[in-house]
């Protein structure tokens, strides 16, 4: 009897998520593990490597158990993971030698001042398509080699391993014999060049790290080995995708021909447009990186990332205690006073895309008698919809594409009221699947693909909708963002 499901693993900043999916892609069961953030007092974020693999396993029994499935009917699974997150770890023992550095985390800043004061800004951006920044994975890298006793050792004798999270679980899941990235991680570790389509060694070089220490690239819906997932499964189970998780989202959105686009809305927010076969790379603020390549073909992608969008919420919620739960939000700012001015700008570890500046503070400006609760959640949800539309305008700009409509992922995307404000900025029509989690979902599909269970036309034809249409008046709307704007500005001025 053929084996007719697959499964998908979403490794995520907050916790890590399995979905299973039956033979026509519908969705059958999920289960999530959340996984403690290791934050210290100059706000540097690290992930336990060990817990996250232990979570992996967990939730892949749990969901199959969940489900009432027979586990021997799996017949392949997808992973997809937190991007630029970095870690090292010894290859003889397959111990991390340090916790994982979180993308979130700057603490490779001095690293890369380092490295503009050397003049190698422009050179890496070359190559890579990414701007000098602690956000991308080398510095984080870098940051090890540089403060970890024995890790430069180690490397030189070809012992250390360093990558993203997604080759850490395909190296664990397959008992350590495969090391192996995607096209798609590996453009965003600020190491790989996207023209040459390898590991540039230029680039390594000035960060300290040997290319040999770095995983083997392979297609985004490649073949990356077979785990029983600590024994679970009676016979191992072909691991047949692999996607950072917002090109995952990309995939899953079926944003798959130039000009279509897509906002994941998790802790962060990655905006993507599919740009084709052909980079084009960015002058004011975007990366340009790879979408993906399957069966050899690449796709470019322009992006802006974003620190905090979702991470705002949460911050309502449990820092200012505000609000009991994300879902009442929307009531709060559907009811807040619409003449009032208030805007926050969430830069807690500095602004990512496209103003890169790792200094700037968090604050809220325009705050008058009249703000109470209301007004101030009413900022802070706000404030998500007003980032992503900064990068919509410059990708507009820099691409020359006519962009038509944002396909929109993630928690947050449950919010009514932000998603039409999102529509109402934009100016064009928001479109948000009643399926939540996209990045695993993408990476389901292209394992499901890669072995022929599904069809490229039917499976994503699962995948229902909700459609927000723009409403704002086109004077309130640019009022609003001007002040927008203006919020930022001073947020950059350091005042």
């Amino acid at each position: 009897m053929p084996k007719k499901y697959v499964l998908g693993i979403d490794q995520s900043t907050q916790g890590t998520k399995a979905l299973l999916f039956d033979a026509t892609g519908g969705l059958i069961a999920r289960c999530d593990e959340p996984h403690a953030q290791i934050i210290n007092e100059k706000g540097w974020v690290e992930h336990d490597p060990a817990e996250i693999f232990q979570h992996v396993v967990k939730v892949v029994r749990t969901v199959v158990g969940k489900a009432g499935i027979a586990k021997n009917d799996i017949a392949a699974i997808g992973i997809s993971n937190q991007r630029e997150t970095a870690l090292a770890w010894n290859r003889q023992t397959g111990e991390p030698v340090y916790n994982a550095i979180v993308w979130q985390c700057a603490r490779g800043e001095a690293i890369c001042q380092r490295l503009a004061r050397q003049g190698a800004a422009e050179s890496i951006k070359a190559a890579t398509g990414l701007p000098l920044s602690p956000y991308f994975s080398a510095a984080k890298l870098a940051w090890i080699l540089e403060n970890i006793a024995g890790t430069r050792e180690l490397m030189e004798k070809g012992d250390l391993c360093m990558g993203t999270m997604d080759s850490w679980l395909v190296y664990k899941l397959t008992g350590g014999k495969e090391y192996k990235t995607d096209y798609s991680n590996a453009s965003r570790t600020q190491l790989f060049n996207i023209t040459t389509l390898q590991w540039d060694e230029s680039v390594c070089s000035r960060f300290g790290i040997e290319a040999k220490s770095l995983p083997q690239v392979c297609d985004s819906n490649a073949l990356y080995g077979a785990s029983d997932f600590a024994g679970y499964f009676d016979a191992p189970v072909l691991i047949h995708a692999v996607l950072g998780d917002s090109h995952g989202a990309l995939f899953g959105q079926e944003c798959h021909h130039p000009g279509m686009m897509k906002a994941t809305y998790g802790t962060g927010s990655s905006v993507m447009l599919n740009i084709g076969e052909t980079p084009v790379f960015s002058q004011k603020g975007l990366v340009t990186s790879l979408a993906w390549s399957f069966d050899g073909k690449v796709n470019y992608v322009l992006e802006g990332n974003i620190n905090y969008t979702g991470a705002v919420i949460t911050w309502l919620k449990d820092q200012l205690q505000l609000v009991a739960s994300a879902t009442e939000t929307a009531e709060f700012a559907e009811n807040s006073n619409p003449t009032d001015k208030c805007y926050f700008v969430p830069a807690f570890s500095g602004l990512g895309a496209p103003h890169w500046d790792s200094d700037a503070t968090a604050m809220f400006t325009g705050i008058t008698r009249v703000t109470g609760k209301n007004e101030i959640v009413r900022a802070a949800l706000d404030c998500i919809a007003y980032q992503i539309t900064d990068i919509v305008q410059l990708m507009r700009q820099e691409s020359h594409m006519d962009i038509q409509e944002l396909r929109a992922d993630g928690g947050p995307t449950k919010n009514r009221y932000l998603m039409q404000f999102q529509a109402d900025m934009l100016g064009i029509p928001v479109r948000v699947p009643e399926a939540e989690e996209l990045s695993g979902i993408g990476a389901a599909y292209a394992a499901g693909l890669a072995i022929g269970l599904y069809d490229r036309v039917e499976v994503f034809k699962c995948i229902r909708h909700q459609k927000y249409q723009p409403k704002m008046a086109e004077a309130r709307k640019e009022q609003q963002y001007t002040g927008w704007q203006r919020a930022v500005q001073q947020t950059l001025q350091h005042v």
